[in-house]
Parts: C-alpha cells; structure tokens; sequence
C-alpha cells in the first residue's frame, strides 16, 4: 500500500502520523516510525536503556557510549514529533524517552481507532435516504464508510452493509423492503444498488404521473366551473 508522504532526514520519507486516518491504519504509523529509525541508524534508544550516568571515573567507552544513546534518543524523539499529528500531540504526556513516546502514541493510537469505529458504526446504523440526494450517492456514501474500517483492519461484512442500506430507506421504500425479504437469495450490495436505483426511478414516475393527474382534474374542474356560472 502506497502512503503519501514528506521527505525527512537523509532523503528518507516521512510517515504520515497516527492522527491521519486518510488511507493508513494508525497502528501502521508506529512500525513505520521504527523502520525509518533504523534505516536512519537512530533506533538504539527504542531497543535498550539509559545507560548509568557517566562520572570522571567513567571508562572511555562508557563516556562515548552514553553520549551516543543520549544524542540518538534526542534525535529519535525530534523525528517522532516531527511525525505526530498536532491533535495527537497535545494529548500526549511529557517525556524525554523516545522508547516511551513510542508507547504513548501506541495507546493513543488504538484509543482513537476505537472511537473512530464507533463513529463509523454509528454513522452506518443511523443514515437515512431523505431524498436530498440521488440514490446512487446515498449507496456510494454508505459504502465509502464501510470502507474506511480497512483503514483501521477492520471489515463491515457485505450482508451487513446490505442490511444497513435496507434500513436506511424511508416508508415509501416499504413495499420494496418486503419484497426484497421475501426473496430467497439475498443481493450483495451492487445488485441492490440495481434494484434500488430502478425502484427510485419508478417512486420518481409515479410522483410525477401522481401531480400530472391532480393537474389534469384542476384544469377540468375549472372548466366545469366557468361553463356552470356561463349558462
């Protein structure tokens, strides 16, 4: 799958962070940042602890070694920041551990798939087909929210989405609903398209044959009215 992205550091590309949920699953975003630390050489800070601190006793190797990971971790940190979201940002607590802003973006990840499945879900079960628009943008709306949920690794199972399109018609729509239960073998969602944008097309005849008529017998009545008040 091909993300959009910026360019970072050293001609690497930037993941786009877990706040953006317009094509990457946000649990993405974290194993994204880890590859793009380790092509950078930056990901010491991820994978082992704070070194002890360093004293004038301290040997050479562990005085080089601790102010590697400090500059490492420094980095590591600048790049996930770089990478976060603003509204996931400012939800995030303090800290100076790129391992641990890696686990708080984790937990902020998942809670925010969550509540996106819910408004999702939500979305789903309560639309209705005002009229407003066509119904073939009222199905093509409602299967684009289905579709987001592969954004978060999730699937809304196409009986469902069927059923939830069946819902969302208005009464006008009810002999068709029962007809349609009464079928022995049920539609996916591209054949119910079908028959819906028919049985609009057919509403749609009838409600201007229906007005053609009460204009017709206006006119007649008019007539009948004139000729009466004539003789």
């Amino acid at each position: 799958m091909v993300h959009s992205q910026e360019r970072g550091e050293r001609g690497a590309k930037r993941p786009r962070g877990p706040g953006d949920y317009n094509g990457i699953p946000s649990g993405d975003w974290c194993e994204q940042i880890k590859f793009h630390l380790k092509v950078l050489d930056l990901d010491v800070a991820l994978y082992t602890k704070k070194p002890t601190a360093i004293f004038e006793t301290s040997t050479a190797e562990k005085t080089s070694y601790f102010k590697l990971w400090v500059r490492l971790n420094r980095l590591s940190l600048m790049f996930m920041r770089m990478n976060i979201a603003g509204n996931i940002k400012t939800t995030l607590l303090k800290t100076e551990s790129a391992k641990e802003l890696l686990k708080l973006v984790e937990e902020c990840s998942q809670t925010a798939d969550k509540s996106l499945a819910a408004t999702l879900m939500g979305t789903l079960t309560t639309v209705k087909f005002d009229g407003s628009r066509t119904m073939h943008e009222h199905v093509i709306e409602m299967t684009n929210i289905a579709t987001r949920f592969k954004s978060l690794e999730m699937k809304v199972d196409e009986n469902f989405l069927v059923q939830f399109i069946i819902n969302s018609l208005p009464s006008k729509y009810g002999p068709f609903q029962m007809n349609y239960y009464t079928m022995k073998d049920k539609s996916n969602v591209h054949e119910l398209y079908g028959m819906l944008v028919q049985e609009e097309t057919r509403l749609n005849n009838q409600g201007t044959h229906s007005i053609n008529l009460v204009g017709h017998q206006g006119d007649v009545n008019e007539s009948s009215s004139q000729g009466f008040l004539t003789t």
